[in-house]
């Protein structure tokens, strides 16, 4: 790579204002499981570092002794030098195994949710006690799917982390193990921080993990090489991404890493992936990891998180005519255009929206409950209003609740 390229990749790095880090639990834990106390103050003194803006690391105060200098608000308790983080950390689960006498991660939800119950607060003290020792207040952000597929609640969920930011706390972002069912789940916080990083309007992400980066191979297997740079998909051609890299004992592996940085590089956000221990440089621009480059625009819409973070809780398959209409021509879907249905839902929920050979082609928020859907089928929404009341002349989904699928 051409010397020119790595100073550009760098420059973009060094000059983000409001970053997201996540931290995976193999970063944060003991070899047993358990939470390590001096991994943490690690990262913290990294992060506290890049907000101080001084490059020291010595927990440089100002005159207050609170830390950083003015920031949005004005009022001191911003962020010093202009930035920003917001911090998506796993975690809870490891911290909650020892305290409940488990050897291991459970495989079965109740137990998982019971160790996050006991763990996600061990995991918020630490932090709060870490970034004290820098006057730096911090906020708990527990997000499920559900929150931030519905217009309603993702417009909370902006709002809650951009008032924590304005206020001077450094937002920790987990997912909700404690209530979140099968259904409900991310999956893995490297798309629950991919999503993160879409929701605040971040400009750059970075994947912390024990990896340092991303291998065209597996990186024990010596002639591999760490890759610099992906500009797009192409980049990945050959790159068996299933053996480049796995986490030790949390529950994702490069190929998660490798599609939370699909999602946020689409979304207009670019992407460094490198190990824990490399945070510092990752953060301060200097060439570490792999770095992605962004590959679409920015946008402000929740629809990201309605094809990536959402469970469909049902299908509507549509006839040729509907298929073209929702995917070419971006329209809303109704009545007249919907061939069968399939599933228990309620109004409101995730459903997708299939062709006549079964493959999904988009999803969305439907308006109605599944058992009303059957007498709708094939038919004009004017009729529906003239024989079933006006409330049934609308759509099945409209269009601002619906996201074509790639």
């Amino acid at each position: 790579m051409a010397e020119q390229d790595g100073s550009a990749v760098r420059d973009e790095v060094a000059a983000a204002r409001r970053i997201v880090v996540k931290v995976g639990s193999s970063s944060l834990t003991t070899a047993a499981g358990g939470l390590d106390a001096d991994r943490v103050d690690a990262l913290v003194d990294v992060l506290a570092k890049v907000l101080d803006g001084d490059g020291k690391g010595d927990g440089a105060r100002d005159g207050d002794g609170k830390g950083g200098t003015k920031g949005r608000d004005g009022d001191g308790k911003g962020v010093a030098n202009g930035r920003e983080i917001v911090l998506v950390s796993s975690g809870a689960i490891a911290a909650g195994l020892a305290p409940l006498g488990l050897d291991r991660r459970p495989r079965d939800l109740a137990r998982q949710q019971a160790a996050a119950s006991v763990g996600q607060g061990l995991l918020v003290a630490r932090y709060t006690a870490s970034f004290a020792r820098y006057g730096r207040r911090v906020g708990q952000v527990l997000l499920t799917t559900d929150d931030t597929s519905r217009r309603a609640h993702y417009r909370n969920a902006t709002r809650t982390l951009d008032q924590l930011l304005a206020m001077g706390a450094l937002p920790i972002v987990n997912e909700n193990d404690t209530v979140a069912t099968d259904e409900i789940r991310f999956g893995d916080n490297d798309r629950l921080a991919a999503l993160v990083a879409h929701l605040v309007r971040a400009d750059l992400l970075v994947l912390l993990s024990d990896v340092d980066g991303l291998y065209d191979g597996d990186p024990r297997t010596p002639g591999t090489s760490r890759i610099d740079e992906i500009r797009g998909p192409q980049d990945l051609d050959g790159v068996s991404i299933g053996s480049a890299g796995r986490s030790g004992v949390g529950t994702g592996g490069m190929v998660t890493k490798v599609e939370a940085a699909r999602i946020a590089t689409a979304a207009g956000v670019p992407v460094v992936l490198t190990s824990a221990s490399r945070a510092g440089d990752a953060l301060l621009g200097r060439r570490t990891g792999t770095f992605f480059h962004r590959t679409g625009r920015r946008s402000a819409n929740r629809l990201l998180w309605l094809a990536h973070a959402s469970a469909p809780r049902g299908a509507l398959t549509l006839d040729d005519g509907a298929v073209r209409a929702v995917v070419e021509r971006r329209t809303s879907l109704l009545p007249a255009g919907i061939a069968a249905v399939e599933g228990e839902f309620t109004a409101g929920d995730p459903v997708d929206l299939r062709d006549t050979g079964g493959r999904p082609v988009a999803r969305g928020l439907v308006n109605f409950d599944a058992k009303e859907i059957p007498q709708l089928i094939g038919r004009s929404t004017r009729d529906l209003a003239r024989e079933l009341g006006p409330a049934y002349e609308r759509e099945v989904v409209h269009r601002d609740d619906l996201v074509v699928l790639d």
